[in-house]
């Protein structure tokens, strides 16, 4: 079994990591992070003129009609840039919800927008801490408004609609939960922007006030569609922490292999070849993980809730382990702020947390196991 990118994807691969080299240098990172604009909204027009929005969304709804593999590859890319662009919400989250359980006009109506850079989407379905589960939903749905507060929710201060979990029973199954489809631009609901590790990656918290919604997906299907996009969603995210945990171990060998000490590169003492080696470790084996991810999505295996997990498991591992000793290994000058060490560092630790934490995905992946042998 060949789990290898073909050639037509390792092209792919070379023109987006072209284009993010050129458009997504380090520079443009610090100037969303430093400045007030909340995402740089040149790249987001550029990725879209690529064709990297729609890369997965069918041709008839305005994409390119590739697939997840190749998104799997522009997924990693991105991670590679520490893009700051809204791109896992809206593509990951948003536009993977549409395409499980929306209708055609709801399809018709997002999709082409997403494709073409016109609109960004997310995901509503914390509220408060915790990790995904049906009974911490307490959001209301009633006579087709919604009413509650949801937090955080990744861009949902910029978003221009929104995929949202809501609860429509009170028996105290996963079936009392339904998805809802919200124009965030039509007044009802409050946007506020949360304080985050990662200035980039924005969070908000939204409120719901009779906000008019409409059903995504069938009543009741609610947690069963949002488990099938966070799987979809863990894979395409841990290429991204791939992807940063690939350029944290650069930056550290670089760093090693130019930095003098005692008269000698100190990428030659023992100690620092200790740490890379590590590096290097976690991040193929992160790699390998997330390959089988990829495999198991696109060709909707049925191994793919125990792939996601695994695939989660490792790349939040990997990048944060990754992005920690790139510091270490840069010493004192790692911990300054005219570094870019940080900015990886803030992004593996936003991204540990995205879709649950990595306690969490751990006990899925030993619940899930579990099932799949006992049947």
């Amino acid at each position: 079994m060949n789990f290898d990118f073909s050639d037509e994807q390792k092209q792919m691969r070379d023109e987006a990591r072209k284009f993010l080299a050129e458009k997504c240098p380090p520079k443009a990172v610090r100037e969303v992070l430093d400045g007030k604009a909340p995402y740089d909204k040149t790249l987001w027009k550029g990725l879209a003129e690529m064709g990297f929005l729609g890369v997965a969304i069918p041709e008839e709804f305005g994409g390119a009609g590739a697939g997840h593999l190749e998104l799997c590859v522009i997924a990693e890319e991105m991670g590679r840039a520490n893009a700051p662009v809204p791109f896992s919400s809206t593509v990951y989250l948003a536009a993977e919800a549409l395409l499980l359980a929306g209708s055609d006009a709801q399809k018709q109506k997002w999709l082409p927008k997403i494709a073409s850079g016109e609109a960004i989407g997310t995901l509503a379905l914390f509220e408060g801490k915790g990790n995904p589960s049906p009974k911490a939903i307490k959001l209301q749905a009633s006579g087709g408004t919604l009413s509650g507060v949801k937090k955080p929710v990744p861009d949902g201060a910029i978003a221009d609609f929104a995929v949202v979990a809501a609860r429509t029973g009170s028996t105290g199954r996963d079936s009392d939960i339904s998805l809802f489809l919200v124009d965030l631009k039509t007044g009802g609901v409050e946007a506020k922007s949360l304080t985050n590790v990662d200035p980039t990656r924005g969070q908000a918290e939204l409120t719901f006030k009779n906000a008019k919604a409409e059903p995504l997906g069938a009543a009741g299907d609610g947690w069963s569609i949002l488990t099938q996009v966070l799987d979809r969603a863990a894979v395409l995210l841990a290429f991204e922490q791939v992807g940063g945990s690939d350029r944290a171990l650069e930056m550290g060998r670089d760093y090693a292999l130019d930095r003098i000490a005692f008269g000698r590169p100190i990428g030659s003492f023992q100690a620092v070849k200790h740490i890379l080696a590590d590096m290097y470790v976690s991040a193929t084996l992160a790699r390998s993980n997330c390959y089988y991810g990829a495999w198991a999505l696109s060709t909707n295996a049925s191994e793919l809730p125990e792939a996601a997990a695994a695939a989660r498991i490792s790349a939040t591992q990997a990048f944060q382990h990754c992005s920690k000793n790139n510091i270490q290994v840069h010493g004192g000058m790692g911990f300054t702020w005219e570094f870019d060490c940080h900015m990886y560092y803030r992004r593996a630790n936003t991204t540990a947390l995205t879709l649950g934490s990595l306690s969490y995905w751990e006990d899925q992946l030993i619940d899930r196991m579990r099932k799949k042998n006992a049947a």
